[in-house]
Order: C-alpha cells, then sequence, then structure tokens
C-alpha cells in the first residue's frame, strides 16, 4: 500500500509536490530542521563522506550527490558552498525533508576527479548500507564535473545505483569540452598576444597562484578598452563562448570562467591523464575579420596519445541507459556548453536508450544556474521513473539529429 500512495504522489501530482516545496522553500528560517548530519567519516581512499539521516520518517531511500569541481591545489574537505541552492537552500535539509536518507562525499581528490569519483561514490553507498541499512533505492545526484561523473556511475554501476539526476555536466563529449577550454585560450593569445604568460598547456605555477588577482587588475581592463571591442567581439565569435546581448557581466563571466579553468585546470589534467589532451591541429577557426589569417597565426598544439585513449576509456559517456537518467541544462553555460546535452541525446537514440532519459533544458545563461523548483522538478521526474520504472522500446534513428561539433 505505501508503494502505491506514493506512486500516486510522484506521478499523479508532481506539479501540486512542486508547489508545495515552492511554499516550503519561500519562508526556511521558519521551518525546524529536517535532519541530523552525522559527524563526517573518512572512506579507505581518504575521501571524507557525510550522512544525513531525516528527522521524520525516513521513507527508505537514500540520495547521494556528486559535487562539481575543485581545484587542485584546495584542500580536501566536502564543498560547503556546493550545497547550497539559490536562495540559501540547504541540499541536505532539503533531500530530508521530502523523507529521503543524504550523503555526499569529497572524492579522495579534488582538481580532476572524475574517473576515481564514480569508485567514490560507490564507497559511499556501501558505507551507508553496512552502517544503516541497505536502503530500498539509491538515488545518485551530481552537478558539473558531478553531473559527468553521475551519467558514468548511472551508466557502469547500474547494480548500485537506481536512478541519477545529471545537472549542467560534460555528458556529451568530454574531449570536446577540453578542446572549448583550449580553443578559448589560444584564440585569445591571438587576439589579446602577450598578455597570458607561459603556453596555453603549460601554465606557469605564479599565474596559478595570483590569477584572481591577474584577471582583476590585467585582463579585466583590457579586453573592455573601447579600443579592444573589435578584438573582444572576435574572440566571442570565433570561440562560440555564450553570452546574453548587451550583459557586460556576461561576457565578463564567460571570457573568466574560461581562462579559469585553462589556468587552474591545465597541469592537473595533464598530470593525472597521463599527457596533454588538447588538439587543434585539423581545427578551422571562423568568424574573425581576416579568418585566412587567424588560422595561419594561430597557435597549434597535438594531443599525447595516451591522454586521449584515457579520455576515451574513462571519462566518454556512451548512452547506454538500463537505469533512469534525468539530465538538466542551461542553454547558455558559460562552462559545459549546452551543446553536451545535444550530443548525449544522440548517444541515447544510437544505444536505444529514449526509455530511459528525460532530458530538460532551463533558457537562462550561467553554470548549473537553477532555482530551486526546476531542480526540484527534475528531481521529482528522476524519483517517479525510479518508482515506475519505463518500458525500453527502439529509438526512432530516422530523426536522429545532426549535431555540430560545438566547436
Amino acid at each position: 500500500m505505501m508503494r502505491i500512495i506514493r506512486l500516486l504522489v510522484v506521478t499523479v501530482v508532481p506539479l501540486l509536490l512542486i508547489v508545495i516545496l515552492n511554499s516550503m522553500l519561500a519562508f526556511p528560517a521558519q521551518a525546524s530542521p529536517s535532519g541530523v548530519c552525522e559527524p563526517d567519516g573518512q572512506l579507505p581512499s581518504g575521501a571524507y563522506y557525510r550522512i544525513c539521516m531525516p528527522t521524520g520518517i525516513w521513507n527508505g531511500d537514500l540520495v547521494i550527490y556528486a559535487h562539481g569541481y575543485v581545484a587542485y591545489n584546495k584542500p580536501i574537505t566536502i564543498p560547503e558552498d556546493q550545497l547550497q541552492l539559490p536562495g540559501g537552500v540547504s541540499l541536505p535539509e532539503l533531500i530530508n525533508s521530502l523523507g529521503f536518507a543524504f550523503a555526499t562525499t569529497s572524492y579522495r581528490m579534488n582538481g580532476l576527479a572524475v574517473e576515481t569519483g564514480v569508485a567514490d561514490l560507490v564507497d559511499v553507498a556501501d558505507v551507508f548500507s553496512a552502517t544503516h541499512t541497505v536502503p530500498t533505492h539509491t538515488l545518485l545526484t551530481g552537478v558539473s564535473e558531478g553531473g559527468l561523473i553521475t551519467a558514468l556511475a548511472i551508466e557502469q554501476r547500474y547494480d548500485v545505483f537506481d536512478g541519477g539526476l545529471a545537472a549542467c555536466g560534460p555528458i556529451g563529449d568530454f574531449r570536446k569540452q577540453i578542446d572549448y577550454f583550449g580553443d578559448f585560450r589560444v584564440l585569445f593569445d591571438y587576439f589579446f598576444p602577450g598578455v597570458m604568460p607561459g603556453s596555453p598547456i603549460s601554465i606557469p605555477q605564479p599565474l596559478i597562484d595570483n590569477w584572481p588577482a591577474y584577471y582583476t587588475a590585467t585582463i579585466r581592463p583590457l579586453i573592455f578598452a573601447p579600443t579592444n571591442t573589435a578584438q573582444l567581439d572576435q574572440l566571442l565569435r570565433v570561440s562560440h563562448a555564450p553570452y546574453v546581448t548587451g550583459v557586460i557581466t556576461t561576457i565578463d563571466m564567460s571570457v573568466l570562467d574560461a581562462l579559469s579553468y585553462n589556468v587552474l585546470a591545465t597541469n592537473d589534467a595533464v598530470q593525472k591523464l597521463g599527457g596533454q589532451p588538447f588538439d587543434n591541429q585539423a581545427r578551422v577557426y571562423a568568424g574573425s575579420a581576416d579568418d585566412t589569417q587567424l588560422n595561419q597565426q594561430v597557435q597549434r598544439f597535438s594531443a599525447d596519445a595516451v591522454a586521449l585513449q584515457d579520455v576515451e576509456l574513462n571519462y566518454q559517456t556512451t548512452g547506454q541507459l538500463t537505469v533512469p537518467l534525468v539530465t538538466l541544462h542551461t542553454t547558455l553555460d558559460q562552462q559545459v556548453p549546452y551543446w553536451h546535452a545535444q550530443l548525449y541525446r544522440v548517444k541515447v537514440i544510437q544505444r536505444d536508450s529514449l526509455a530511459f532519459h528525460q532530458p530538460t533544458e532551463v533558457n537562462r545563461y550561467g553554470h548549473c544556474y537553477f532555482e530551486a523548483s526546476e531542480a526540484l522538478g527534475s528531481f521529482l521526474q528522476l524519483v517517479g521513473m525510479v518508482l515506475n520504472p519505463p518500458t525500453p522500446y527502439a529509438s526512432p534513428r530516422l530523426y536522429l539529429p545532426v549535431m555540430s561539433s560545438g566547436q
């Protein structure tokens, strides 16, 4: 009987639930704590984990959260700032208020942590089962890098996870994500030569250590100088970096984020992949005032085969789903472009996994910039699909879209 009631709640009245949850979010200060977090523990890998249990009735299900990218030079700890939804709503509190247990992990390493992140999430699920009880369902949610970790875990470890919500992650093509940041850096160096120290594939440590101040004092004034308007416009056109026309803050954010990942993530990625993964030898750039000159003079780099092999083996999704996966993405994501959602959908079609995939897009600028109601709506979709498993069916390949590379 309890299962029937839960099915009705999730599949018949999800909109009513969202309205109720929104009303809860509107008055967070008036609500008593809905969960209690136990002292943080440590996994054998060295990763930290946290478990929070509802103060009321536990519905028997567990939600595990996969956090997004944390710079390699930050301490290994659970990123508290990533446990907050818009408006300051606590993610563990919200999950507990719905009757679910909540768990998360720091991962065993920062920086590029995709491959080991999947293993850490499985370990957290095992710890919960050993210290509490085996959940009826284990759901996985993740954002940004955690979105990719979630998608990979749902594809690979369906024996552990009953479904997942992957938000704003580079799930379509991880190699193209690497090239997106690399392309932006070589294009920046072309239009603003001599400004960035070092090389796009080898970042000097002083620049890493002083990056935020360097951007604020040197790069921001330069790109927004009236004499450089044409160069900035060409950089944005050729790189396809998303922004909102006429809104300077979005241009600033797009430039800052693309260069920040190049500065803070490049050396770490090279070390962990065993080689340099960026390759633009065959790239044809277009959209400048003189594309012939651009393509003749822009810096060119060749990726190391070992790095590309590692990416293909451990960082690329397949679209092969046997349990539900809900994906959520903004259409003007400046860090992880929206074309990832489109490319992943193509993979799902190719693998006859449409029944298990529910994509959602939000027409907005910003990385992982979702309203609380949008995140909740996607989570409720996931719960409904897990409680009422979809029936597989053959994908209509006749309508397979022709995708651009996103470059």
